[in-house]
């Protein structure tokens, strides 16, 4: 099977690729290597997919229409999955203007291209973010989420939105998948996890906004990959008994779904960082903060159509996860 990555070079990018072409898959990553964060690691995360005959590396943004559609002519994928986007809560209300050429440009180019080359399938990261001011816990796709409190949740819910209508008009399936807080190996300086390890090592404090309070279905990258390499080779059916009356968002009469893919088990990040404490041989210089504008106090995913369609739930403890990465990061920086 041929599947386009876009974000190839990324977090989830990175490790879904590697997963793919060890199962016999060509990819085709595009990826612009963002200097968002660190670029050398994004080399680094590249270097390990390049190794593959099998790999094919594209160095262009999904908001260049014409790179974009050149990309899809050419290589004319059968599947896409759209990890590409600009990144972070917080980032939003700084640069607003980076999520709308990525998140939305990018997202709307991405989707053309889907729609002249026939792809099968089309698979693309949302968010957690999206439940905004929802409080009914835990989250479930079936729930509203009309009320974002960031415009990176917001550009989620777009995304959403769009893709519903490209399988209503062209009948492209897609499926949008709202990940929530990945870690592990190889991820993003930009995240909690690795900005507390660095600090640690440091011996310098780390900001804990809500005072620690608030909680976070911390979800293990290797379950994230698991659960995406599921849902893609499923092609988002149609819900033959979707009801206008009392629609579903999580389905249609579209070839569309939404799912959670979360460790269905909140930590309190005070816990996070004791479980890391306890890791590094280390303990923590904390400077307690309210919380930032943009965050919400929890998440805790309800994951139960995952299961019920695809036998399929994250399951790695926050101990083991959290003890994976400490390991990488200590072998990756030679600390």
């Amino acid at each position: 099977m041929r599947v386009l990555i876009t974000g190839s070079a990324g977090f989830i990018g990175s490790g879904l690729s590697l997963r793919l072409l060890d199962r016999g898959d060509e990819v085709i990553g595009v990826d612009c290597l963002d200097p968002y964060y660190d670029v050398s690691l994004k080399q680094a995360r590249l270097a390990r997919t390049l190794q593959y005959d099998a790999y094919t590396d594209v160095r262009a943004r999904i908001e260049d229409r014409e790179a974009m559609a050149e990309t899809f002519a050419t290589y004319k994928p059968q599947r896409v999955i759209n990890l590409a986007a600009q990144a972070g809560v917080r980032y939003s209300i700084e640069n607003p203007d980076a999520y709308v050429d990525s998140n939305l440009v990018g997202f709307a180019n991405i989707l053309q291209g889907c729609r002249h080359h026939g792809v099968d399938h089309l698979v693309y990261a949302s968010s957690s973010s999206v439940y905004g001011s929802n409080t009914n816990m835990p989250f479930s796709v079936h729930d509203n989420v009309d009320h974002p409190v960031s415009l990176y949740a917001a550009t989620k819910k777009a995304n959403e939105l769009m893709a519903h209508t490209y399988s209503h008009l062209y009948n492209i399936p897609t499926t949008g998948l709202r990940f929530f807080t990945v870690y592990g190996p190889w991820g993003r300086p930009d995240m909690a996890l690795f900005k507390f390890t660095k600090a640690i090592l440091a011996g310098e404090p780390i900001p804990v906004f809500n005072y620690g309070k608030h909680r976070r279905d911390f979800t293990y990258i290797d379950d994230i990959v698991e659960g995406v390499i599921r849902v893609l080779d499923r092609p988002a059916p149609a819900n033959p008994d979707w009801d206008g009356d009392t629609p579903d968002s999580a389905s249609s009469r579209a070839p569309y779904r939404l799912y959670n893919i979360g460790n269905n088990d909140p930590v309190e990040l005070m816990h996070y960082i004791e479980t890391l404490e306890s890791c590094l041989g280390k303990k923590a210089d904390m400077d307690l903060l309210p919380l930032q504008p943009g965050d919400v106090p929890d998440t805790y995913a309800n994951v139960e159509d995952l299961v019920a369609d695809f036998d399929y739930k994250p399951a790695t403890s926050v101990t083991q996860g959290v003890a994976n990465f400490v390991d990488w990061y200590r072998d990756y920086y030679k600390i």
